[in-house]
């Protein structure tokens, strides 16, 4: 069986709608900086943390040393 999609003729940009996309981009990168700030200053919290610390949130030195050399734009 074969299906028909009718799409719409594309409206043409124009300026509002360039100035929108750029906009949303900038947005996007904006967010992105922001979390791979997060991430490496949470990494390097955790290299820092005592074997105590670690154990009672579940992780032992290997385990923090493996996720806080992690590069900061891998989750």
């Amino acid at each position: 069986m074969v299906a028909i999609h009718w799409h719409q003729p594309r409206k043409p940009v124009g300026q509002r709608g360039a100035i929108h996309a750029l906009s949303d981009a900038g947005s996007h990168v904006g967010a992105t900086l922001r979390e791979w700030r997060r991430r490496s200053r949470e990494r390097a919290e955790l290299a820092a943390l005592d074997d105590r610390t670690l154990k009672d949130i579940g992780l032992t030195r290997a385990d923090a040393e493996f996720l806080s050399n992690k590069p900061f734009w891998r989750e």
